[in-house]
């Protein structure tokens, strides 16, 4: 293996930003493990400039399997080149419901893959990092964990806010093995299918129908017109990994968040959260303590 030619696996790679990212990894001559539910549906990454059987393995992956089924998976990527220097958790969809809706098996079934599945595949991949005191985590996120308020994407929300929490206290633990972790929070990007998934409805309630259908519009309107260009957004992402371009020189982030669009739904949020705690404080924080202490 090349000195310095990193090992990435890459969950998710069937379209979207894991597609783009293979592409990315291997034009920098690193080598990359690319995972699918369906292998069938990621061949065509073979043909791209830098894939060889030296630099690129296929692996079917379902990150929403059993702990077990992920880590014989993980075990084999492991095989491959004997390492995983970089794990990129990006496979993940967004469910579409109404709160009320969509209810706890909605949630469940979100949570599956967006959070569960990127704990078991990123507790397969550490021990082998933690044994050799190297490695990195990253973890995409969404700036709809910022801004969670949006109907009907309360769930995908709720999970994209979960793993970021995560990935913080991942970051946390797993700093004193010299293992960086980063979530990553992209805005609007142009990817396949990202708007596509279909309404769920376990429970219909009719109040709520024109709330679906003008969400369904905009929507509609939004697909294949978002400035975001997914390239770009996962060259900038290998150059933070690599401390390469546009990351040179810098510090590691906890936080690489991607777009304006992110950029102003967070500073929003945090202006929000900033101007509640001002007009509070006063009373939130008197004579709210044990007197004899």
């Amino acid at each position: 293996m090349v000195q310095n030619q990193r090992v990435w696996f890459i969950t998710g790679t069937s379209s979207g930003f894991g597609k783009r990212l293979v592409a990315s990894v291997l034009a920098r001559g690193d080598r990359v493990i690319a995972s699918a539910r369906c292998v069938e549906k990621i061949q065509a990454l073979r043909s791209l400039p830098g894939a060889s059987p030296n630099t690129l393995h296929l692996l079917h992956l379902d990150i929403a399997d059993c702990p077990q089924v992920i880590q014989r998976a993980v075990d084999e990527a492991l095989s491959v080149w004997g390492r995983i220097d970089v794990l990129v958790n990006n496979a993940g969809y967004g469910l579409k419901a109404t709160i009320e809706e969509g209810g706890s098996l909605a949630a469940l079934t979100q949570f599956q893959t967006n959070v569960f599945g990127v704990i078991n595949v990123t507790n397969a991949v550490i021990p082998q990092m933690r044994e050799r005191r190297s490695g990195t985590v990253v973890i995409i996120g969404s700036r709809s964990g910022w801004n969670p308020a949006m109907p009907p994407v309360g769930f995908y929300s709720a999970s994209k806010a979960a793993i970021h929490a995560i990935g913080e206290t991942y970051s946390t633990e797993l700093s004193p093995f010299s293992i960086r972790v980063m979530v990553v929070i992209p805005g609007s990007f142009r990817t396949e299918n990202v708007l596509g998934q279909p309404m769920t409805i376990h429970n219909h309630v009719p109040e709520y129908d024109e709330l679906r259908a003008t969400a369904a519009k905009k929507f509609a309107a939004l697909a294949g017109n978002e400035r975001g260009d997914p390239t770009k957004a996962m060259e900038l992402l290998v150059d933070v990994v690599r401390g390469e371009g546009r990351a040179q020189g810098r510090d590691w982030p906890m936080w690489l968040f991607m777009g304006k669009d992110a950029y102003r739904d967070v500073r929003n949020k945090c202006d929000r959260v900033l101007k509640t705690l001002d007009a509070w404080e006063d009373v939130a924080t008197d004579c709210l303590e044990f007197d004899n202490l």
